[in-house]
């Protein structure tokens, strides 16, 4: 069994609350749980730069890495409250939907977040 090592933005309060509760339900030794706004995590993951990192949540499982929805469902098929959620994301219109929400609140986010308009500007 490999550990999924779920990368997300630390600095983001909401994001924050989403990985506390998932790690309060996850099963031991299913994630590993990795704030990218850490510089020396990042440098981890030299494939992922950091405007893409803080953009969306990514799930590295060995050197399979998923992005937005598909890091999310990832998620939610080891954890029991939420199988049946990744399921349904996974039926077609229900996916191309639920990707759609995800980039228009991630681009969002992304905007009114300090820390994310600091990367912005530095491209």
């Amino acid at each position: 069994m490999k550990v999924k090592q779920v990368l997300f933005d630390g600095k983001c309060g909401l994001c924050n609350k989403e990985i506390l509760y998932y790690q309060s339900i996850a099963p031991k030794g299913k994630f590993q749980w990795i704030d990218i706004t850490v510089p020396k995590n990042l440098a981890l993951y030299p494939s992922i730069n950091l405007r893409d990192a803080l953009m969306n949540l990514h799930v590295v499982e060995g050197k399979n890495i998923k992005s937005g929805v598909d890091a999310f469902i990832c998620i939610w098929s080891e954890l029991s409250y939420f199988k049946l959620l990744g399921l349904f994301v996974r039926l077609p219109i229900i996916y191309q939907f639920a990707c759609i929400i995800y980039r228009l609140f991630a681009n969002y986010r992304f905007k009114n977040l300090s820390h994310c308009k600091i990367v912005d500007k530095q491209k």
